[in-house]
């Protein structure tokens, strides 16, 4: 059973009620109610408009919805459970010890004011639910922090529900943090950089500077910005956008934020030490509306086939994780995205290319782009892009929805 009620998300920024009245917004939250449950009765799903709803304005508004939505976003059949594993797998997990203890460490992700017996079953639920998807992929490597997101789905779709969006999750985009090492994972960190130079310059060579690194995005990665927002409403607000997009969406929110707190950074001393600190500290009242329109745009204008050997030059490695929706499609469900864009990438480059410095590059005029666009997640092309995009990337049997 899900624990949070479908009226406790409200606005997460200004901009869904934009100072219009309490009858605008109501009258704007109505409509979309109705083109969500509109989409989801169509025969088949009108899955594309369900992926316009979760990245426009509001998300998806009530765990209500998401317990219909998110299922259909990751191509679930509610009615086909994972089955109940006979074993004892507290007893047989070589993950059991870490997993407890990473449960045990969760406490501020349950509501406040939750009774402590309420609480406890959930956490043994959570611990369940984990050790299960590790038992029935055994490709995949748990990791400190998967607890977060696991969590997040079990308030809100519940135990039964959340095991087989996980799973689903886990074998898709989170598939390059479960491997045996963080190779994948440091690499898709490094996404993040190239984002910042084509934006800002300025910001980029002072970080490049202060040699920051990107370990301080790491958490905000690997859980989906779950193990650092203290409010649940942004945490699931977060999961609507990410659960419509590409894989690689979180880093490119990793990086609005960072280009959100320009000023801070560039005030900062320009020293390692410094500058880890402030970014580590992420703010707990962002523009999340804001954000999610901006990381939809530069999504569109800087996709990730463009920023591919970028990423893998600063990583000084033919490495790379998932690129285009289309490459992902081509590979097996069990099949690592990095592998996909490893092998096309292979293909497109001459030798001499390989080991060419792409980062030098002209600097003039690359905000010019970004500026005269202007787009718009919530109303704009950038969201049928995106959404595009996202039709292009589902695997083969959930392309089979769309004649």
């Amino acid at each position: 059973m899900a624990v949070r009620s479908a009226q406790d998300d409200g606005p997460t920024s200004s901009r869904w009620d934009g100072g219009a009245g309490k009858a605008d917004f109501n009258a704007k939250r109505k409509k979309k109610v109705a083109e969500i449950y509109q989409a989801l009765n169509s025969d088949p799903t009108d899955v594309a408009a369900l992926r316009r709803m979760a990245i426009s304005e509001g998300g998806l508004l009530t765990d209500e919805i998401r317990r219909k939505v998110w299922p259909k976003l990751l191509n679930v059949n509610t009615n086909d459970p994972p089955p109940i594993s006979g074993n004892n797998l507290r007893q047989m997990s070589k993950d059991y010890q870490q997993v407890l203890l990473d449960v045990r460490r969760s406490l501020r992700r349950f509501p406040p004011g939750m009774p402590e017996e309420q609480r406890e079953g959930l956490q043994e639920e959570l611990i369940d639910i984990i050790l299960l998807i590790l038992e029935r992929n055994p490709q995949l490597h748990y990791y400190q922090g998967y607890h977060d997101i696991v969590v997040t789905f079990l308030l809100v779709v519940g135990k039964k529900l959340a095991a087989s969006l996980v799973e689903k999750l886990s074998t898709h985009h989170l598939r390059d943090f479960m491997d045996p090492t963080m190779d994948n994972t440091k690499h898709i960190l490094n996404y993040l950089m190239p984002i910042i130079d084509q934006v800002n310059p300025d910001l980029h060579d002072f970080m490049q500077s202060a040699e920051v690194g990107t370990i301080f995005a790491l958490s905000w990665l690997i859980t989906w910005f779950g193990h650092v927002l203290s409010d649940f409403r942004h945490v699931v607000r977060l999961y609507d956008f990410f659960l419509a997009c590409h894989p690689l969406m979180p880093i490119y929110f990793a990086a609005v934020i960072v280009l959100y707190r320009e000023q801070e950074v560039l005030d900062c001393d320009c020293d390692m030490a410094s500058v880890h600190h402030l970014l580590s500290q992420i703010p707990q009242d962002l523009p999340y509306e804001t954000l999610i329109s901006r990381a939809g745009d530069l999504f569109v204008q800087f996709p990730p086939s463009e920023l591919a050997r970028e990423a893998a030059a600063q990583q000084q490695a033919e490495k790379t994780a998932a690129s285009t929706f289309k490459d992902f499609e081509l590979a097996s469900a069990q099949q690592r995205p990095d592998m996909v864009l490893r092998q096309r990438f292979r293909g497109l480059l001459r030798p001499e290319e390989r080991t060419k410095d792409v980062l030098t590059k002209p600097r003039t005029n690359r905000f010019v782009k970004l500026a005269v666009m202007g787009l718009t997640v919530a109303l704009g092309a950038a969201a049928l892009a995106v959404v595009k995009s996202a039709l292009e990337w589902a695997p083969k049997f959930q392309l089979q929805l769309f004649p």
